[in-house]
């Protein structure tokens, strides 16, 4: 049966301010521009308000500051994409679900003395070894593979592929998306006087707290004898290299294709974008945002936005930049001056 709600119904259950007919029928999301009469849409960034006032939708969700249009339907929030994703679960979560097995599935080997809640959700193919013990609620998708004396938590997902390691501590509600890699081991050798690379086994783990998500294809490496250690609520996109020893602070925001050498420490809401490279043995404060490709060389004690490699503060970058853009123009001037400071010379 297809899910729908009135308007009534979407504000009471997103708390957000109705403005219009509270009897409209909402079935689907959409964007705006391809919304229909029986969609909800939201406008998140002002650069699309022009979308919103020829879009179609039966709902727009709106800010407390949005123009709003005569004769439309509006729910007015303090973050309209937030109530538009709340609106988007209740209309898509069934169809969004991840998988149709339920319970321990036939396929799966368990090791006899691993501990396996009775509510976790164990899918075709997965491995848990021997002492890991994985908590009610969680939900471990096909060809998952959980090495020995793990400890998985309560609500954690799992999606296909992604690897746990021996040892490793997965706190409440952790995401690993498909192909997370968690304890790899840490790149370390020790190199003798012929040149041969002989490997340093690593013997410590990895621990990711509460509400951690890793993304896809994303590495983790477990310490060399203590413990990597990501805080809670930090989130790591797809294609990240975590390093050995690291200690990534509670909230940070680290994007595609970072690379984070070991025993590097970060504060809080630490922002790193996409291509990021942070050498090791470096500490990087609170509140610090390094623009995508940023090089971090050396420890950043302060707050704020930083660019370049090695980065520096955002508006010495900028104002870089802007000389660099009229570098032509700088040499020809010099040219002329020297030919002149030449021909006084004469």
């Amino acid at each position: 049966m297809m899910i729908q709600f009135t308007l009534a119904e979407l504000a009471e259950l997103t708390r957000a301010q109705l403005v219009g007919n509270p009897d409209q029928r909402i079935k689907g999301v959409d964007a705006l521009d391809t919304a229909s009469i029986d969609d909800a849409s939201f406008l998140a960034n002002s650069r699309y308000k022009e979308h919103m006032k020829a879009s179609r939708a039966g709902v727009i969700c709106v800010d407390k500051n949005c123009d709003l249009i005569p004769q439309r339907n509006f729910l007015i929030s303090s973050n309209p994409s937030q109530t538009f994703q709340i609106i988007a679960e209740a209309i898509m979560g069934e169809q969004a679900a991840s998988t149709g097995f339920t319970g321990i599935h036939p396929t799966a080997v368990i090791h006899p003395d691993a501990c396996v809640a009775p509510s976790a959700q164990i899918g075709p193919y997965v491995v848990i070894d021997r002492g890991t013990t994985v908590a009610a609620g969680a939900k471990l998708m096909a060809h998952v593979s959980i090495g020995a004396g793990c400890d998985i938590g309560e609500d954690c997902i799992l999606y296909p592929h992604a690897v746990v390691r021996e040892r490793c501590v997965l706190g409440k509600r952790v995401i690993l998306q498909p192909g997370a890699i968690i304890g790899s081991c840490g790149f370390g050798y020790i190199t003798d006087s012929s040149g041969y690379h002989q490997k340093l086994e690593q013997l410590g783990n990895v621990i990711l707290d509460d509400d951690v998500e890793v993304g896809a294809n994303t590495t983790i490496d477990r310490a060399r004898f203590k413990t990597t250690r990501i805080h809670k609520g930090t989130k790591i996109d797809n294609l990240v290299q975590v390093g050995h020893n690291v200690e990534l602070g509670k909230d940070n925001l680290i994007v595609s294709q970072t690379g984070i050498a070991g025993s590097t420490k970060t504060g809080r809401h630490v922002v790193m974008g996409g291509q990021v490279g942070v050498v090791g043995h470096v500490e990087i404060g609170d509140n610090v945002i390094i623009a995508s490709r940023g090089g971090v060389s050396k420890d950043i004690k302060t707050s704020g936005k930083f660019n370049g490699s090695p980065v520096i503060p955002l508006t010495d970058y900028n104002r870089q930049q802007v000389h660099l853009r009229k570098i032509a123009t700088y040499a020809q001037k010099i040219k002329e001056l020297e030919e002149r400071i030449a021909r006084l010379e004469k």
